[in-house]
Order: C-alpha cells, then sequence, then structure tokens
C-alpha cells in the first residue's frame, strides 16, 4: 500500500499595520472613531507612567513584588479593545493595560501589591478572572469558561492571556486540546516577550514559531507584530468573530518583547545583554502609535503634551488615596477573611496562632481589634 500525504496547515499568516516607523498598511488600517484612538493611547501613556511610578514605590519598600509590562502596551490593549464589555477576560499577571482599559483603578492595583487582596478581586468587574500566578493555569479556566458560554447559548467570547513559556507547560496543551475538540469561543493571546524569566525563546520550543502549535489542535494560528496595536487589534478581532459566530477558538501569537524586569525581584542583566534589548526601544508601541496619530492630526504634540500631565497628575493622587486606604485597611488578620467561605477548623487554629503571636509581641498598633 503507498504512503499517503495527509494534507495539514503549515503556513502562519503574520500581520503588520503599522511599522516602527508610523507606515500604514491603508487596506488592512481599521476604522476606529477618533475618541476611541485617543483613550487608546491615553491608556497606553497611563500604563508606561504607571509602571514607572509603581517601580519606584517597590524599590522604596512601600508595595511589594509585581510584573511590569512596560514594552507590550500595545499587544495588550489592542487585543482587550477588540473584545465586548460582557466577554470573559481571563489575564495571567502582567495584563496591567488590559486591566486599565477594562476600568481597574490604580489605587486598587496599588493596594493589591501591598499584599490587600480581599480575595483577589481588583476590578469588582463581572466576566472577568483574578491574577493568575501558576503559569498557564488560567488557559484551562479560559476553555472551561469559554465552553460554559457555548452550553449556555450565549455570544460571549473568552479571551486568555499568558507568554512564550507557558507554551512549555501542560496546562497550555489540554486547554487548546480541549478548546479544539468542543470548539470552544476561546481566544489564546500569547504575548511573546522573547523571555521567560532567564529562559529565551529559542529554548522553549524548535519550532519556528509558536502560532503554528495551534495546528496540532485544529485551530488557526496567527502572528502578529505585537507592539503595533492596530495589527493586534485586527487579529484579534477577526478571531472573536470567529468565536462568537461559533466557528471555534483562535491562538494569536503576538511578537514584542519584555522591555523590563521579569518581576522586581528579577535582575535580567544576569542573563541578558543590553544590545539585544536596544532594537526593541526603536520598536516602541506608544512612540509608534503616537506617530500615526499625530499623521492622522488626531492629536497634536500640545494634546501629548497634556496627555502625559494628566496621566500623572492621576496616579500621583491615586498614590495618596492608596496610601490613605492602606492605613484604613491593615490589619494582617485580613489574610484568613477570604481563602473560604467557612472557615475550617485548621484555618482557624492558624489564624489563633497568628494573632495570639501578635498579641504576644505587640506589634497590631491600633489596626487590629
Amino acid at each position: 500500500m503507498p504512503i499517503e500525504q495527509v494534507d495539514t496547515p503549515s503556513e502562519i499568516p503574520y500581520i503588520q499595520i503599522l511599522d516602527q516607523d508610523g507606515n500604514v498598511d491603508e487596506e488592512l488600517e481599521p476604522q476606529i472613531p477618533s475618541s476611541d484612538l485617543v483613550d487608546l493611547y491615553r491608556t497606553m501613556v497611563k500604563s508606561r507612567k504607571f509602571d514607572e511610578r509603581r517601580m519606584k514605590l517597590q524599590r522604596q519598600g512601600r508595595i511589594g513584588t509585581f510584573a511590569p509590562s512596560h514594552g507590550q502596551e500595545a499587544a495588550q490593549l489592542g487585543s482587550i479593545y477588540a473584545t465586548r464589555d460582557d466577554d470573559w477576560f481571563v489575564q495571567s499577571y502582567r495584563e496591567l493595560t488590559a486591566n486599565l482599559w477594562r476600568g481597574l483603578e490604580v489605587e486598587d492595583d496599588l493596594l493589591y501589591a501591598a499584599g490587600y487582596e480581599h480575595g483577589m478581586e481588583l476590578t469588582g468587574e463581572e466576566n472577568q478572572t483574578p491574577i493568575a500566578i501558576p503559569i498557564a493555569s488560567q488557559t484551562c479556566h479560559a476553555t472551561g469558561i469559554a465552553w460554559a458560554s457555548k452550553l449556555k447559548g450565549n455570544d460571549r467570547v473568552t479571551i486568555t492571556y499568558f507568554g512564550d513559556g507557558s507554551t512549555s507547560e501542560g496546562d497550555f496543551h489540554e486547554a487548546m486540546n480541549f478548546a479544539g475538540v468542543f470548539e470552544t469561543p476561546t481566544v489564546f493571546l500569547c504575548q511573546n516577550n522573547q523571555w521567560a524569566i532567564s529562559v529565551p525563546r529559542e529554548r522553549q520550543t524548535a519550532s519556528d514559531t509558536l502560532a503554528q502549535k495551534a495546528h496540532a489542535y485544529g485551530m488557526p494560528g496567527i502572528q502578529v507584530d505585537g507592539n503595533d496595536i492596530l495589527g493586534v487589534y485586527h487579529a484579534t478581532k477577526r478571531a472573536v468573530d470567529r468565536a462568537r459566530a461559533g466557528d471555534g477558538p483562535t491562538m494569536i501569537e503576538a511578537i514584542t518583547y519584555r522591555m523590563n524586569v521579569h518581576t522586581t525581584a528579577d535582575d535580567p542583566t544576569k542573563y541578558r545583554d543590553e544590545e539585544d534589548v536596544e532594537p526593541w526601544r526603536e520598536r516602541d508601541p506608544i512612540d509608534r502609535f503616537r506617530t500615526y496619530l499625530l499623521e492622522k492630526d488626531v492629536l497634536d504634540e500640545g494634546d501629548h503634551d497634556t496627555i502625559e500631565e494628566e496621566v500623572t497628575e492621576e496616579i500621583a493622587e491615586a498614590v495618596e488615596t492608596f496610601e490613605d486606604k492602606a492605613e484604613e485597611l491593615g490589619d494582617p488578620e485580613d489574610m484568613f477573611d477570604f481563602a473560604y467561605s467557612d472557615e475550617p477548623p485548621y484555618l482557624a487554629q492558624q489564624r489563633e496562632e497568628f494573632t495570639d503571636y501578635w498579641d504576644r509581641h505587640d506589634v497590631w498598633g491600633d489596626h487590629h481589634g
């Protein structure tokens, strides 16, 4: 019997609409209202400025560790903008820009980073999951949520975010396989920022792209310039519309770069050279988008300066609000209140031991009892 060939998808589309010099592919350019373009730009600037401010706060010991999103603003914002407000947003731990678009208040993010988690609730919005620290675990949650939407017969889409390192985790493959088999309305948004902590992209996989992994699970895979907000929006909108129409999941690989530390506990100078980072500075997503808006006369230089001043002031006021709230909420016993609806005996015992220790050492101050 002769050997037969099985035809499988092999080509991976690569999308770029706005290049690093501000040139636009007019055939693919999305028609976004000017007011939305300004709001998107403001959100990107706010995210960058807030990242810089909270880095200083962390170094001063005023908040705990966090994962900066510097350089990945377009990948997050272009994609979340392509969703509806009632679509599910399933995040990892680096999606500051997407969270700001969904309504996250700066002071709430700071409270979370300072340890006041309140059940890991950030925005209080529906259809959004809390930060997920275990790598790729949220992809399974996203597939399950999307399957539930399909079973309920509603048209909500679930978008989930993860990094290149997640594609080496079993949860990623389980989620993709289940989504492919049951044709769930899931959009898998991989922010390929080239580094999984200290592990470079070339040590994650021997495949030419991460997007081609989608083909093994019966879904389309797309690559997009992750620093091009228009391209990311275009790619994600196609995937969202496809999912909403009942045609199943899509994986998008957004090619970007982690410009800062993995988290504030990391020192990237130990494992990567500055000369590798420098070319990506020329591809900065905010600079690129600003050039586009100036060319379209949506913004002028004065508008840019005003936006920077306004968001800087907003962040400064939010920091003051955060510190006032932190004083009010600073009861360490709160950590026991949000793990279970009904406190199990062993947790009650831990609470008793904890409060006894702190009372004996007289470190509660005015916050306890």
